[in-house]
């Protein structure tokens, strides 16, 4: 099941852009320009993201609403503003503050913490497949066909957990590499793509023709969900 967000940002720009990366990562979004009707909708969501700089009410005064009528739902503000006071005053009522320019990671990031903080997490397992289950909450992988667990090298399990943190989207290998190495990716380097081949024969039911991660030629890989 997808991890809902009622998400309320003016800029139409930067909206669309925030909505689709987190769509493209497993979010269900529901997008507002401003705070207006967002009361009624904000029990049907897990988090808000509440953007300070709205038209109309702003979002100091739409946020400490918003808490009041669902005190269970967490509120992430983001802010261009940087000074110690707003982020003091946002605090008394939200859960965490970003500041802008953020990387959507980072926001990615803080909205697992604030779920899973706020118990709303979903315990579902994810299917890969028509065979392979992965519980991400104790990240351990299992073959539906037995319901027996796959055990995992460590690499293999990093760059499975990777590609599902990343979901439907088409990942360089350079990404993936210095993602899960921690170091820069040398042309040519074959390590990546031996270790997918060896979790694709724990994963695949065959491997030789995976259904489960895709290589895109000359581009990367991708796992679709």
């Amino acid at each position: 099941m997808k991890r809902s967000v009622l998400y309320i940002e003016d800029n139409e720009k930067i909206g669309s852009w925030v909505k689709e990366e987190l769509e493209q990562r497993g979010f269900s979004v529901q997008w507002l320009l401003s705070g207006e009707g967002a009361q009624e909708e904000v029990h049907q969501h897990e988090i808000v993201i509440l953007d300070i700089m709205l038209p109309g009410l702003d979002g100091f005064t739409v946020g400490k609403r918003l808490k009041k009528a669902a005190p269970a739902v967490p509120i992430l503000l983001l802010s261009a503003r940087t000074s110690i006071n707003d982020k003091v005053d946002g605090l008394q009522f939200a859960d965490d503050y970003l500041t802008k320019p953020f990387h959507t990671d980072e926001l990615v990031a803080r909205l697992e913490v604030l779920i899973r903080r706020s118990g709303r997490t979903h315990s579902e397992r994810i299917s890969l497949g028509n065979h392979i289950e992965v519980d991400p909450e104790v990240q351990m992988v299992y073959d539906k066909r037995t319901g027996e667990e796959i055990i995992l090298t460590g690499k293999q399990h990093q760059i499975l957990m990777y590609f599902l943190r990343h979901p439907n989207q088409v990942l360089p290998k350079e990404q993936i590499y210095e993602g899960i190495w921690k170091e820069s990716y040398i042309t040519g380097d074959k390590t990546l793509m031996v270790h997918i081949r060896r979790l694709r024969q724990k994963l695949e039911r065959y491997p030789d023709s995976p259904e489960i991660i895709e290589t895109l030629k000359g581009i990367g890989y991708r796992v679709k969900l």
